[in-house]
């Protein structure tokens, strides 16, 4: 039997693990609800649907998972009187380990996949315990309903899945192969958010410069081409994009850089490594050289232009002179921030079965790169003391009359204003930094 309609008195609860792509999931999750009639919570002990949305990048991430189900069991004991209480896991974790979810926490009422959750509404209130993981990126997006979060800045998924098939990486497994949207649906869908006030959009994929999305006239399109489509809506005043991959920085998206003024001169490119050695055992398909050609020409087109990356130290056959070579190419990039973790294996890839290295090795080379990384991040921070830079505001702080937002570079940047300063943009004279933020004030001249 599917679920009445009437539940204008139910609650749902959403948790996101993980990436941004998982936090834009759990948007689309709640707006599927809201017309079933379901009102968000953020106590999870008011909620009579709870969903788990997961991430599987990272093994502490998956057995959070599982810390939280053990948990909710007891409330579900509590919750007994509420004969409809349920707790749905979604997402990534759901991909890959549902049957595994399945044996370990059978109080879970339902297991559904990042592709097939448009399917959710219809299948809560069905007998069926259900393992969903089928990859449905075409249908999915046809079935979801965009309601603006009345936020600032929004994120919009305009490309899934992954071909490229790194051996670390459960990404290809668990959101299935490239798959990119069609231009005037990301169209019609940012125009909702900006109609309603948003002032920046964020563009996503696993690789989203991978993007290659029909136009209305049915042919390929790149990222460049739809970001300045994008440009064209007047009430977007900023445009990101993340995550990239190397392979796929085009000459058209580099030269978009120097060519659109909505396009942030800020990116995020991970490159996981500074040894050719070690990139060709994790298939990366690029070497050191090539990525610092990317680097180059964008800054040939935006000289001032931030750039972030990835990195895994301690990775299988990673020896001391493979780090060294990493820490060479930090040193030389000199990354505004950089996301730095310790290899960890992920079942069912390549990299699994290799010899590990030892973890006081993973943590000693771990610190003395995050260490180096830090300055990097510090002494670019502070090179903006004493200068003015555009602010896009888009919350409160947690002090009175203390407003955050972001830099045209990606950098937090706080103020103490009597007016509200939430959506607007405006120019900030920098007078202090730390090593993760800046502290200004209002500065029009």
């Amino acid at each position: 039997m599917k679920m009445k309609n009437n539940n204008e008195n139910k609650k749902i609860f959403i948790k996101s693990y993980g990436c941004q792509m998982n936090v834009y999931d759990s948007k689309r999750i709640k707006n599927l609800f809201e017309v079933r009639g379901f009102e968000e919570t953020n106590q999870i002990e008011n909620a009579d649907l709870v969903i788990l949305n997961t991430c599987h990048i990272r093994e502490k991430a998956s057995e959070k998972v599982y810390s939280d189900i053990g948990r909710i069991n007891n409330l579900k004991k509590i919750q007994s009187k509420k004969k409809n209480f349920k707790l749905v896991i979604a997402g990534c974790v759901a991909q890959a380990e549902g049957e595994e979810i399945k044996k370990r926490s059978p109080s879970v009422d339902y297991i559904i996949g990042p592709q097939a959750y448009h399917k959710l509404p219809d299948i809560i209130g069905t007998d069926d315990n259900i393992v969903n993981d089928e990859f449905l990126q075409h249908e999915k997006f046809k079935n979801l309903l965009f309601k603006s979060s009345n936020d600032v800045s929004e994120f919009v998924t305009v490309q899934e899945g992954c071909n490229k098939f790194c051996t670390f990486c459960v990404v290809p497994y668990t959101r299935g192969s490239e798959f990119s949207r069609p231009v005037e649906e990301i169209l019609n869908e940012i125009k909702i958010y900006s109609n309603a006030g948003n002032k920046e959009i964020i563009l996503l994929g696993q690789n989203v410069n991978a993007y290659h999305g029909v136009n209305k006239n049915n042919k390929q399109a790149d990222l460049a081409y739809l970001i300045n489509c994008i440009s064209e809506i007047d009430k977007i005043k900023r445009i990101r994009y993340m995550t990239s991959h190397p392979i796929d920085m085009t000459e058209s998206l580099i030269k978009c850089h120097g060519d659109n003024k909505k396009l942030m001169p800020f990116v995020h490119l991970p490159i996981q490594s500074g040894s050719n050695t070690v990139l060709k055992k994790m298939n990366r398909k690029h070497t050191v050289k090539h990525y610092l050609n990317i680097v180059e020409k964008l800054k040939s087109y935006r000289s001032d232009i931030a750039l972030s990356s990835d990195f895994i130290v301690g990775f299988p056959g990673e020896e001391d002179e493979d780090f060294d070579e990493t820490m060479k190419l930090i040193d030389k990039v000199k990354f505004v921030i950089a996301y730095s973790f310790m290899y960890s294996p992920r079942p069912g890839t390549p990299a699994a079965n290799k010899k590990q290295i030892n973890i006081e090795i993973k943590k000693a080379r771990l610190y003395a790169l995050q260490t180096l990384l830090k300055e990097q991040q510090k002494d670019y921070n502070k090179s903006f003391v004493n200068n003015k830079i555009e602010v896009l505001f888009d919350r409160q702080g947690r002090h009175s009359n203390q407003y955050i937002g972001r830099s045209v570079y990606n950098q937090s940047v706080f103020i103490e204003s009597d007016c509200n300063l939430i959506g607007s943009i405006k120019k900030i004279r920098i007078k202090n930094s730390t090593d993760f933020a800046l502290e200004g004030e209002i500065n029009e001249k």
